[in-house]
């Protein structure tokens, strides 16, 4: 790291994009999905290509270098280096052009492929390299790793997709690569020596490149070879070292019309593999691996568990993912008989015994495809949601061999690792012979790393021994690159370092990569080092689930691997601070990297630092990571972590009480409730307020209601359902839960609201303690509703809620708080007012000839509970339901009435939510379960949402 501070001043004053160079800030950007950490000399953000010039001008003359990043997804620690970082994720990320009638498209190097997809849709076109990290991966990094996925048997890797590059080189200069980059101009020397170079190695390249499609080892060189020469293919694959992208040149494919999945079965891992080189004459578009252990740690899954279950029959040790699209729904499905046909040549049947036991199950389903895929994308996160210290570690991840040696080359690779005492995960790309398999491994011991290197050099003899690739998708980056001698040999190596010498003599970009590479296994380089440890310190909830310091909590913020699903920018919920402001502090994996040096010591202050709570600042407790980080990252209750360790240091502001002690106060207020309403409506007041409070002049708060809700509404004696009554509801909008009891005796059950006979207090659930970091006290609430329902629910008595953020804390906080076989069984027993009903006899409802425009609240979204409610919306005669795709609302509670806060919660809701509800009919009625959903969408929007339990009691037929 250069110790400059010259470097960071220049950067501040020549460049326009954000320059940080900060503990936080570099934390964060010192790791990829890799088992590396490098600590950049500082980070920029960069608007423009004159500040990407101006970065190069200013790292070249502060010796130090450049290092361009996308998604921040590498496995090989290519996108970490004592550099400047380039994120080019927020700002460089426009589609320049396309051209449908030739199929091309041009992008900036900042451009997710996913978001590129959805913009071709319309067209009919899509960029059919399709690498599993497509939700958040750069066209930039992916033509910069030379990337691939799971259809390349049809589509190619990335260099057969890339048509020219226009780059910065490292003088600051702009050049253009393509099939037309003449040996004249302005780089003329530079494209003579290259060609020069491809004449003079040619037979070297014939005799040491493998034969397979999956080689994105070293520099293309082979690229240089024959007539048709499109320089841009040396780029390709260069890992950021050679220059700096600015705009690609992307070739596109028709969008398939149809597709059709044939699941195959197998009785034992071999098996399967045997059966790819017949299954591949087919011609499907791929063919992917999934094995026993990612079958069995996707059921542990809730995101996947459904689906697994969809198209998973018995117990196979290994699964073939047959995907098939030709063009008509005849044509594939005569594609999935022959499969059937086939797997019954190779005498596989369901009904026969042992190793002769298999077949195939048909998917024509489109949305369980869809699922399918997802599951199959997620297969390095699912791998990776294991507890324990250990974990699947990437670095023989991705070697491939020729398919008729596929079987002999995983057997052999079964036999090493055991040799070891470890064993390997397996799946993906079993079409192109490229296995992603990963042994477990704790890389904070010393005799693992050992074992690493180990089997990484007894597995690269093995591919080589089937003339396969030892780098077959995934890049070179720092854990492949010092085997390149192994395996082309010194004068392909030196051919490589040429290359580089010749585009960048004095080592400006990325330098160690691809060539002058450290060890492998060098620990000064790891994200878990030598040094790295976690002392001892005291946490507040409890986190004896995982392995480490602080109770737990050390192993929980460690099962973040930085694969980086949370940057995807549509589908699901995470992150929703990320998609409002794009910046790697505001998404689930850069909280987690500055938690992890947090505890660790290696930025000052720790849990309670202002660092440290401002990297928290934008979460807004969502939950979704909870449910759609694979590894399970569950971000909000971390966080309540780091606001309960800031509240003992700091203690509570006003503002921070008026929200933590809301449930406390709320009896007092309700009988002024005209008096405090009167602050909305008289301008001056909001401003006055606006310090003391925490509450921006600019939001309306919701109004208080003069006839709350009270205990003594619904108290039927044997009750047959427990009604919560939540703050939000009792004091805000009471009628939703005089609703709520009408329905529910209209469904001719008896009712009781839950209460606490010991006291004349209104229980309640602690969230918004829990908000302001008031843990202990949240505990208390906790247990007292504990012990108020502990009778009924040992009785077999649901307890249902309709605030979804107050009732879902009894099946998620309430077990971290309270950890035992008492709230356990309150978790069990918990429902939402939706989850109930729909296990209930239908109600007697009118017709509503109005369509239905649902929004889910992020916590019934996490918990599985969107479904629930559209189901039992369904029921109502002629009712049209429609769901709103979209994630977070934006106000989350408190979230979107803090002055600080307010501006990013109202973006959340533009990106989705609000668009879709001006699209609906103006005659729509809108239905949002949360409490602060409804105020984000009175306040945004001219539409008056209602909660589930209104829309219900306005229909029935009673």
């Amino acid at each position: 790291m250069v110790e400059n501070g010259s470097l960071y001043r220049r950067l501040l004053s020549d460049v326009q994009g954000e320059v940080m160079s900060d503990p936080a800030s570099l934390a964060r950007y010192s790791t990829d999905a890799s088992i590396y950490q490098m600590t950049p000399d500082a980070v920029v953000i960069p608007r423009s290509t004159e500040d990407v010039q101006a970065v190069m001008s200013i790292a070249r003359d502060e010796g130090s270098s450049v290092l361009p990043r996308g998604g921040g997804t590498s496995q090989c620690g290519q996108t970490v280096n004592q550099s400047v970082v380039l994120d080019n994720t927020k700002h460089l990320n426009r589609i320049l052009d396309v051209d449908v009638e030739k199929r091309i498209v041009r992008v900036q190097p900042g451009v997710v492929l996913d978001q590129l997809n959805v913009a071709l849709k319309k067209h009919g076109l899509w960029f059919p390299v399709d690498p599993s990290t497509a939700s958040r991966c750069t066209l930039g990094g992916m033509a910069a790793n030379n990337s691939s996925g799971g259809k390349s048997l049809r589509y190619g890797i990335m260099r057969d997709n890339v048509r020219a590059i226009n780059a910065i080189m490292v003088d600051g200069t702009e050049a253009r690569f393509s099939a037309d980059t003449a040996a004249s101009g302005d780089f003329a020397d530079l494209v003579g020596d290259m060609r020069a170079l491809g004449r003079r190695e040619a037979a070297e390249i014939d005799a040491r490149f493998p034969k397979v499609q999956r080689r994105v080892g070293g520099y293309n060189i082979d690229a240089l070879i024959g007539n048709d020469i499109n320089m841009s293919h040396l780029l390709v694959g260069s890992e950021g070292t050679l220059a700096y992208f600015t705009e690609l040149e992307l070739s596109l494919a028709q969008l398939p019309a149809a597709k059709v999945t044939g699941v195959c079965h197998f009785p034992t891992f071999r098996a399967a593999m045997e059966a790819t080189q017949h299954i591949v004459t087919l011609n499907p578009q791929a063919v992917e691996l999934v094995d026993d252990t990612m079958i069995a740690l996707g059921r542990e899954i809730p995101l996947f568990r459904e689906t697994i279950n969809a198209f998973v029959e018995g117990n196979p040790e290994a699964l073939l993912l047959v995907e098939f699209a030709e063009g008509s729904v005849e044509a594939n499905a005569a594609k999935l008989v022959e499969l059937s046909q086939l797997m019954g040549d190779l005498g596989f049947a369901f009904s026969g015994a042992e190793n002769r036991w298999g077949g195939v199950v048909s998917v024509t389903d489109n949305s369980l495809q869809n699922s399918i895929a997802e599951y199959r994308k997620s297969g390095l996160n699912v791998m990776m949601s294991m507890k324990e210290a250990g974990k699947p570690i990437s670095f023989v991840e991705d070697c491939a061999v020729p398919l008729p040696d596929l079987a002999e080359y995983t057997a052999g690779l079964t036999e090493i690792f055991a040799k070891h005492g470890t064993k390997g995960t397996w799946y993906a790309h079993a079409s192109v012979g490229c296995l992603h398999v990963r042994p477990v491994l704790n890389m904070r011991q010393d005799k693992d790393v050992r074992t690493m290197r180990a089997i990484a050099e007894e597995t690269f003899e093995l591919v080589k021994k089937y003339k396969g690739s030892h780098s077959g998708e995934h890049g070179d980056g720092i854990v492949r690159s010092e085997f390149h001698e192994k395996m082309f040999g010194q004068r392909i190596v030196s051919a490589f370092e040429q290359v580089k010498n010749r585009f960048d003599p004095n080592g400006v970009m990325n330098p160690g990569k691809i060539v002058n590479a450290p060890a492998m296994d060098d620990r000064r380089l790891f994200r878990y080092g030598q040094g790295y440890s976690v002392p001892e310190f005291e946490t507040t909830l409890d986190w004896s689930a995982w392995p480490g310091s602080g109770g737990g909590f050390q192993g929980a913020v460690e099962m973040c691997n930085n694969n980086g699903a949370c940057r995807k920018l549509k589908g699901g919920v995470m992150c929703p601070s990320f998609r409002a402001t794009r910046n790697e502090r505001d998404v689930t994996r850069g909280r987690a990297n500055t938690l992890r040096f947090a505890i660790s010591g290696q930025m000052p202050g720790g849990l309670s630092s202002d660092a440290m709570l401002d990297t928290m600042k934008y979460c807004v407790s969502c939950k979704a990571c909870a449910r759609e980080c694979p590894t399970g990252v569950d971000m909000a209750r971390m966080k309540i972590e780091v606001l309960s360790a800031k509240r003992k240091k700091d203690g509570l502001t006003l503002a921070d009480k008026f929200i933590a002690h809301l449930p406390r106060y709320a009896p007092k207020v309700a009988k002024i409730a005209w008096l405090v309403n009167l602050r909305n409506k008289i301008g001056p007041s909001r401003k006055l307020l606006e310090g003391p409070t925490g509450i921006s002049a600019r939001r309306d708060l919701p109004v208080w209601s003069s006839a709350p809700f009270r205990d003594a509404e619904a108290q039927d004696n044997d009750p047959q359902v427990l009604l919560f009554a939540d703050v939000f509801n009792r004091y805000f909008e009471p009628e939703n839960l005089r609703a709520a009891v009408r329905v529910l005796r209209a469904n001719g059950l008896r009712v009781a609201v839950a209460r606490d006979d010991q006291s004349d207090r209104a229980l309640d659930c602690g969230r918004t303690l829990l908000a302001m970091g008031c843990v202990d006290e949240a505990r208390h609430e906790a247990q007292r509703v504990i012990d108020a329902t502990r009778e009924a629910v040992a009785k077999g008595v649901p307890v249902v809620g309709l605030e979804p953020s107050s009732i879902l804390t009894f099946r998620d906080e309430f077990l971290a708080l309270c950890p035992g076989p008492e709230t356990e069984m309150l978790s069990n027993a918990t429902r939402t007012f939706e989850e109930f009903l729909a296990d209930q006899p239908d109600l007697p409802l009118k017709p509503l000839d109005r369509p239905i425009y649902v929004h889910g609240h992020c916590h019934q979204k996490a918990h599985d509970a969107v479904t629930p409610m559209l189901n039992l919306l369904k029921r109502i005669p002629e009712a049209q339901v429609h769901m709103i795709e979209s994630g977070c609302c934006g106000m989350a509670g408190a979230f979107g009435y803090a002055p600080e806060t307010i501006d990013v919660s109202i973006k959340m809701a533009q990106l989705d939510l609000f668009p879709a509800l001006e699209a609906a009919p103006i005659d729509a009625v809108i239905v949002a379960d949360g409490t602060s959903c409804r105020h984000q969408i009175a306040e945004g929007t001219q539409r008056k949402p209602m909660h589930v339990a209104r829309l219900l009691d306005m229909v029935l037929d009673v």
